[in-house]
């Protein structure tokens, strides 16, 4: 019997090619996103790959759209064999510079989002006794990054979460995993970014010019490390296929080098001293 793989998050980016790439696999794809208008992307690349897809509304943001998506996939197919957390939303700026409305958004999304929809399918998988959860995180849920407080506040919250549930889930047949990207060039980071240039934050933030020569040189710095070192989402999407067919998948997929080697500074230096001054690297 095909398997069943449903995904947050297809409009764009890593979801899109993680869609593309489990139809490739041989998964039957649900690909979800908030605002069907914005599937002509999904719906164009998965023709040229000669892929099916099911498109479904879900917003993670609503316990009933989340409902009611789930109660369609399980009348029509019965099981959800894999479940892949990609939803995501960032936001560019200090807590000072972070308002409440902001930073609510920005955990809601990230984490109560993964956290909602989760809940709605773990207990489909439990009732199997097999499942895969799968959720895209990113280097910045192990790590720090400045100007991402908000951001990576809601990452760190999803690792601890999904660390904590998955030897429970491993006893019931569910593996769990988490994909931690570094930069990847996608319309996620130029939507970010587009937004803290067009943001009055961005030129004067909460404690005057306090920031903004910092932001900038943040900003710089970024762009030069993606242009030089940025996976695509067909990269990172080939690791979410890997985490969904492997016979004993890993917990953590860090996607690159880069990443791996920044990453691993966290294991290594238990005072968190390299940490603090590796980020800090790129302020002048």
């Amino acid at each position: 019997m095909e398997k069943v793989a449903l995904i947050t998050g297809t409009s764009s980016g890593i979801g899109l090619s993680a869609a593309v790439l489990l139809g490739q696999a041989g998964f039957h794809v649900v690909a979800t996103m908030r605002n069907l208008a914005k599937s002509g992307p999904l719906k164009a690349h998965a023709e040229t790959a000669g892929v099916k897809l099911s498109l479904r509304q879900l917003d993670v943001q609503e316990d009933g759209s989340i409902e009611s998506c789930l109660g369609d996939v399980m009348a029509e197919h019965g099981r959800i064999d894999v479940l892949v957390n990609n939803a995501g939303a960032g936001y560019l700026g200090t807590l000072e510079q972070t308002p409440n409305v902001a930073l609510r958004r920005t955990m809601d999304i990230n984490f109560f989002g993964v956290w909602r929809v989760t809940r709605a399918v773990l207990p489909v998988m439990r009732a199997a006794g097999s499942g895969r959860i799968i959720t895209v995180s990113s280097v910045g849920g192990l790590v720090g990054q400045v100007f991402n407080d908000a951001y990576c506040a809601a990452k760190f919250a999803v690792e601890g979460m999904m660390e904590s549930l998955a030897p429970v889930a491993k006893r019931l047949g569910v593996h769990v995993s988490l994909v931690e990207p570094g930069p990847v060039n996608t319309e996620f980071v130029l939507s970010v970014q587009k937004a803290v240039e067009s943001s009055p934050h961005a030129s004067h933030p909460s404690g005057g010019d306090a920031y903004a020569t910092m932001m900038n040189a943040y900003v710089a710095a970024v762009r030069q490390a993606f242009a030089a070192v940025g996976q695509t989402p067909d990269e990172v999407g080939r690791v979410i296929v890997e985490a969904a067919t492997a016979a004993e998948p890993h917990f953590r997929y860090v996607t690159s080098d880069m990443a791996r080697e920044f990453a691993s500074r966290k294991f290594v230096d238990t005072t968190g001293d390299s940490v603090v001054a590796l980020s800090g690297a790129r302020l002048p």
